[in-house]
């Protein structure tokens, strides 16, 4: 049974930087992209962004673009995501999951990991 588990969370000023980190473990994940996703309160899960297993693709949901960075370490099966310029809307419980490329896409994955809370105050 393969494992995710999210860390890094936490309270940050709007302007600052977290890093979230992903570490998978209980079986093999070559081959499956990476993603990140979000929830807020009230709203529904949505993707924030998403690498290939090679790390030769990223992809990112227009209102974090150009401030958050995914990346991932195939030999320690873990992926990060660099949030930088934080504001208050990027709130929410942040989740990592593997999948085919498309179905992350979709907000689907065949692994999700439990979420780590990110709370960006004004």
């Amino acid at each position: 049974q393969g494992q995710l588990v999210e860390s890094g969370g936490g309270l940050v000023q709007a302007g600052g930087s977290l890093r979230l980190s992903c570490a998978a473990s209980g079986r093999s994940f070559s081959g499956y992209a990476m993603g990140w996703f979000r929830q807020a309160p009230g709203k529904e899960r949505e993707f924030v962004a998403a690498i290939t297993w090679s790390a030769g693709n990223t992809y990112y949901t227009e209102s974090v673009k150009g401030r958050f960075t995914i990346s991932r370490n195939n030999a320690k099966n873990t992926v990060a995501l660099q949030m930088n310029s934080l504001k208050p809307e990027d709130t929410a419980v942040y989740y990592c999951a593997a999948g085919s490329l498309r179905a992350l896409q979709l907000v689907m994955g065949d692994y999700w990991g439990q979420g780590t809370q990110v709370t960006v105050s004004s």
